[in-house]
């Protein structure tokens, strides 16, 4: 796969049900941190915030990677411990339903990280 240099292009590189399932993480990433900034860094998509990384997504085989930076997978340890992970990394399964709810709740806690560092 070529490196994309926008998340659309990004996205567009996929399968269709991939696809439909990458946008759908786009969406919950984008509502839940209004006006972020959304890039390519590190061939995946990428969101920032106050020129802060909030989160980044990337498709594969078989999962979602998620990156959350360590803060955001140590405060949802928890709730993540049911999927395989990496330092700062999670992997949920494509034949699942995401748990977009979840996606959410650590986007929302990522942007008051970096409103507070932005203070």
């Amino acid at each position: 796969m070529e490196k994309a240099a926008t998340v659309e292009a990004y996205i567009a590189g996929f399968p269709p049900q991939v696809q439909d399932i990458l946008e759908l993480v786009r969406a919950t990433v984008k509502a839940s941190a209004p006006g972020v900034l959304e890039l390519i860094a590190y061939a995946m998509p990428a969101y920032k915030m106050n020129g802060h990384p909030l989160v980044y997504f990337a498709a594969f085989r078989t999962h979602i990677g998620f990156y959350a930076t360590p803060t955001g997978h140590e405060a949802f340890a928890e709730d993540l411990s049911r999927y395989k992970q990496g330092k700062g990394s999670v992997q949920f399964p494509l034949a699942e339903p995401m748990p977009l709810d979840l996606i959410a709740r650590i986007v929302k806690f990522r942007v008051q990280e970096n409103l507070a560092k932005s203070k």
